[in-house]
């Protein structure tokens, strides 16, 4: 997919535009401690047509160390991007941050749209021409806060956009996600010279990435490499936060995510981060902790290491661990029946006539509470989509659904079926709405 990013100086409303542009999108996953982040990555739809968007911080016009870690995320954003959107103040003049974005934009080579945002009225709009001092040569008027002149610019970003079909889309496709020098690579390397792997290289279908199918077990697969992407040395390395972008194309076109861990590191907060946007993104999930040929009495050290990952990611007890060395190749035979098994699970349809009969009994066992004198009433469920499962419930008034009963059908849902490995999704709707 293309690939636009938001560039410019504080405050003139790049958070607004992105918001505007993703719709907010709700995700997947409920608020959990330990999970916030900066919504750096979104996804846009319009006339049918995608494209993937990023924000990034805003630029000033001193040389601090604070901005000089912005302009490198904003270098890395400009990097995977096909066009930029630079965002100026329609109510200011050009200042010298300004022309700091310029440059660099300039010096990037790549197409530019200058959005003058805050331009919200006929009067406001002869602001515009004073930023063809920019040197661009398309700039649009735009507000974010009156939500003007959004389709004249979907229309001009999706102009080039083609609608096309996903070729080996019956194929599972996963990709390895995670920190950098967790051993990604390797991992992929290991694999696919395992004595049962029998590899084709095909061509790559995104510049960003290298596809290559294998056979495993008689059946083909392929495993996206990130590996590939353009770097810049320390600004992929050292801006952590942005370090997720180069998986985030790959975590698109995957129908699995395995989440890297390095063993000789331990688990860091950012892990959680990257894992949150492939649960987000609804693909089917696997932790490998990698690096295990580190590890000093393996026996000992999997129990402590078991405890420790159930604790934290306790917000996602259904996904399953597995520990391998990509050095050694010890335990990578137990990495892909678990990714085969999230694929199954995160593309499993189940009966409308069990899934009913499982939610009848669980109501039985533990009655939705009352609030105000009035309780939770289940008609139907039925499920209502795939990858990953969505189950949407007909209820009397779905304000009355409480987040711990949520939880607790989602469970009896999960003990159920096997749905180990895939978030799920629970949607309720009024039956009066139909």
């Amino acid at each position: 997919m293309k690939t636009v990013s938001l560039i410019g100086k504080p405050n003139v409303g790049k958070s607004s535009i992105f918001n505007r542009l993703i719709k907010e999108k709700k995700s997947i996953i409920l608020s959990e401690p330990g999970i916030t982040r900066d919504r750096i990555y979104g996804k846009v739809e319009y006339k049918n047509k995608k494209f993937n968007l990023i924000d990034t911080g805003g630029i000033h016009g001193t040389d601090d160390d604070f901005n000089k870690d912005i302009i490198m995320q904003a270098e890395l954003a400009i990097d995977e991007s096909d066009l930029i959107l630079f965002v100026v103040d329609g109510l200011v003049n050009i200042d010298d941050a300004d022309k700091k974005v310029r440059n660099m934009l300039k010096k990037s080579g790549k197409e530019v749209i200058v959005l003058v945002n805050k331009i919200d009225n006929e009067k406001r709009k002869d602001n515009i021409y004073a930023y063809y001092e920019l040197g661009f040569e398309t700039i649009l008027p735009v507000s974010a806060e009156h939500n003007l002149g959004f389709n004249e610019l979907l229309d001009l970003i999706t102009k080039d956009i083609k609608e096309v079909e996903e070729q080996d889309e019956d194929i599972l496709k996963f990709c390895f996600i995670g920190r950098p020098n967790v051993g990604k690579s390797s991992l992929i390397n290991a694999l696919l010279n395992e004595d049962r792997a029998i590899v084709s290289e095909v061509a790559g279908t995104t510049r960003d990435a290298v596809d290559t199918r294998f056979t495993y077990d008689k059946n083909d697969y392929i495993v996206i490499d990130t590996a590939g992407m353009r770097k810049k040395g320390r600004i992929y390395e050292t801006v952590e936060k942005y370090s997720l972008l180069r998986s985030m194309k790959a975590i698109d076109r995957s129908d699995v995510c395995v989440l890297v861990i390095d063993a000789s590191t331990g688990i860091i907060e950012h892990d959680k981060h990257i894992l949150s946007y492939a649960m987000d993104a609804g693909k089917g999930i696997v932790i490998c902790v990698n690096k295990w040929d580190t590890v000093k009495d393996p026996d000992a050290e999997i129990k402590k290491w078991k405890t420790e990952l159930e604790v934290y990611f306790k917000f996602v007890p259904y996904i399953n661990f597995v520990f391998t060395s990509a050095k050694t190749k010890k335990r990578l035979h137990t990495l892909m029946p678990e990714v085969i098994k999230a694929y199954e699970n995160n593309s499993k349809e189940i009966k409308t006539s069990l899934l009913n009969d499982v939610i009848t009994d669980a109501v039985s066992l533990h009655e939705p509470p009352s609030y105000k004198g009035k309780r939770l009433k289940i008609y139907f469920v039925s499920q209502t989509g795939s990858k990953p499962p969505k189950f949407t419930f007909n209820v009397n008034n779905k304000n009355l659904v409480h987040f711990s009963y949520e939880r607790y059908l989602e469970n009896k849902i999960r003990e159920a079926f096997d749905l180990e490995g895939t978030p799920i999704i629970l949607q309720f709707k009024n039956r009066s709405d139909e």
